[in-house]
């Protein structure tokens, strides 16, 4: 028997009650009525009908949806949110009962999403509450533009679009409108707004058994908040194109959803539904924009992105197209204390990218410091065979030191250094000094810089720019066996200092550091450089390979139990390792070969 989705919950039943008292303790401004856990009424704290004085906006529906439409409650948007259970429309009882506790003699709006559930409900209600006398009116919000045009009497579905609605109705309200001008304002925005989403999985209900309807690299375009299916499964799609697509279905010219044509200003808004992360909504949004602008014609004036209207933890996007002119806008940017609507902006939008400010030393270098040299010499030649050796090994090993680094970190130590040294590459065939060992190596610090993020790309930065200072120090052209000797422990003391490693703590170090030492004492007693480097290296290899053995006390190695890391080497190191042995062998068959 299959176990049905993993849940941070208690009983399944309760989780529409227990989100509401846990809404309420988050934000003082909002309360319920007391009369949990069939009457689920979310209100603002600072409204009673017998003293209100402008029209109330109520709205609701089946849980599951969050922060809809609860969260939307606050002055400026919703009085009050009627919640069902999860995916289920909220009993008349519950609605007649928000109504009461907040409607005073401006009346009351009711913005209904357009299921059937949730439009008879609420209808029943509202004619109820007119007998009791009070002023109502009703708007129902079917901005889906995924599906064929409707034959029957169902018509669109209600989705994000709804948030917009809101928030116009909300600001209407707040400015003292009468109920018949709030209602216009609101039908009138409802029609302006079209809605598509799309996902990855469909979502998994408290207390029952995920469905498996998509299977391994399927995705599902126009699908329902409710799981429902949608216009067609298909195979997954770079974001470029699934945007592509759902911008074309909702500004089709051949079902007129919305009124928007070349020319007009939008607002925009990518809705997250639920298990899919921000970076993905954001990247969304920033397809978006520009197509919606070069593609379409129009001006985006506004953009909302995050998660507005979900569909409990169903890993997909929807976006919602609102035609926006100078009233709408208005009323969009209006204050609202309602907290998940999101923190507005007036439209006057600064440039998407300004330039990257260069330190003040790269305008002061001569052009020919910063170019590859026509001619290397001798020690330029053995430089370029060490830097390209050792960038090719690291290169060469990205999948081993991903592997590692997924049993005992983040899993990316391969990718990023892999960029690095792919980088390191690039820029050495076109700008790299050198013939100026110091110059090279700090240029090396600033690929890394450059494309290696997280704490590897900082390290090594840190690496090569004391490496740097230290040949740097030393004043002569010809760089020493000693002078790269003294730079290495310098890069190891720098490493240390900020990093806050040593020996023994599996990382990097661990293969540096027996290298510097054994590099130094070669090079004291007499050595041959070439030799003492080769020794230097194979110190380094058996120190890395040593971390099995250590117990981490630096990096998210720290965190990993015993058992695991004492069957894996630290990736940092043995990259660190790979590198210099290889750079040691590229020097010995230059010298050799010379």
């Amino acid at each position: 028997m299959v176990p049905p989705a993993k849940k941070f919950i208690n009983n399944p039943n309760d989780v529409a009650t227990e989100f509401i008292k846990g809404l309420v303790e988050t934000y003082p401004g909002l309360q319920y009525l007391d009369g949990l856990p069939k009457v689920k009424v979310v209100l603002r704290a600072d409204v009673s009908a017998a003293n209100y004085d402008k029209v109330s906006v109520i709205s609701g529906g089946g849980s599951g949806h969050e922060p809809a439409q609860a969260g939307y409650v606050g002055e400026g948007m919703l009085t009050a949110a009627i919640c069902g259970d999860v995916f289920a429309s909220p009993p008349v009882d519950s609605i007649l009962a928000g109504i009461r506790a907040v409607t005073g003699p401006m009346g009351c709006l009711l913005v209904v999403t357009n299921y059937t559930g949730d439009r008879l409900n609420f209808g029943l209600a509202a004619e109820q509450a007119k007998t009791e006398g009070f002023k109502v009116e009703t708007v129902i919000v079917g901005d889906d533009c995924a599906l064929p045009p409707p034959r029957g009497i169902a018509g669109r579905r209600g989705l994000a679009g709804t948030i917009l609605v809101h928030e116009v109705a909300g600001a209407a309200a707040a400015a003292g409108l009468s109920l018949a001008e709030v209602a216009a304002e609101a039908k009138r925005a409802s029609e302006m707004v079209g809605t598509m989403g799309v996902a990855l999985s469909v979502c998994s209900l408290p207390g029952q058994v995920t469905s498996d309807r998509l299977g391994p690299g399927k995705m599902e375009l126009g699908l329902g908040v409710h799981g429902e299916p949608g216009a067609a499964v298909v195979d997954i799609q770079p974001v470029d194109v699934v945007v592509s697509h759902v911008l074309q279905q909702i500004l089709s010219l051949e079902t007129s959803y919305v009124p928007i044509t070349r020319g007009n200003s939008v607002v925009l808004m990518v809705n997250g539904l639920g298990g899919t992360p921000l970076m993905e909504l954001m990247i969304a949004a920033g397809k978006a924009v520009p197509k919606l602008q070069l593609e379409f014609g129009l001006a985006v004036d506004r953009v909302y992105t995050g998660s507005f209207m979900t569909s409990l933890d169903m890993a997909g996007f929807s976006i919602s197209i609102m035609k926006a002119d100078q009233s709408i806008l208005e009323r969009l940017d209006a204050p609202t204390k309602a907290p998940s609507w999101p923190v507005g902006t007036d439209g006057n939008h600064p440039p998407a990218k300004i330039p990257v400010p260069l330190p003040p030393f790269r305008s002061t270098k001569s052009k020919e410091s910063l170019s590859r040299p026509q001619e290397l010499s001798q020690q330029g030649r053995i430089l370029e065979a060490a830097i390209e050796a050792a960038a090719t090994v690291v290169i060469s090993l990205k999948d081993s030191l991903n592997e590692w680094d997924g049993k005992v970190g983040d899993g990316d130590c391969g990718s990023t250094m892999c960029r690095g040294a792919t980088t390191i590459l690039e820029d050495m065939k076109m700008y790299y000094p050198l013939n100026d060992a110091a110059e090279t190596v700090n240029e090396i610090g600033s690929s890394i810089r450059r494309v290696m993020g997280g704490t590897s790309g900082i390290i090594y930065s840190l690496f090569c720019k004391a490496a740097y200072a230290e040949l740097k120090a030393n004043g002569q052209p010809e760089i020493t066996p000693k002078d790269w000797s003294e730079a290495l422990k310098s890069s190891i003391s720098a490493v240390d200092k900020y990093g806050g490693a040593t020996a023994g703590y599996r990382t990097m170090l661990d293969a540096l550091i027996p290298a510097s030492k054994v590099l130094e004492e070669k090079l004291s007693v007499g050595e041959d450089p070439i030799s003492a480097f080769v020794l230097s290296a194979e110190a380094a290899t058996a120190g890395a390979e040593s971390t099995i053995k250590m117990q981490a006390q630096a990096g998210r190695s720290s965190y990993v139990y015993v058992e695991i890391l004492a069957s894996t080497p630290d990736p940092g190191a043995m990259a660190a390792a790979a590198w210099y042995s290889a750079a040691a062998r590229a020097v010995k068959d230059q010298t050799h070969g010379s």
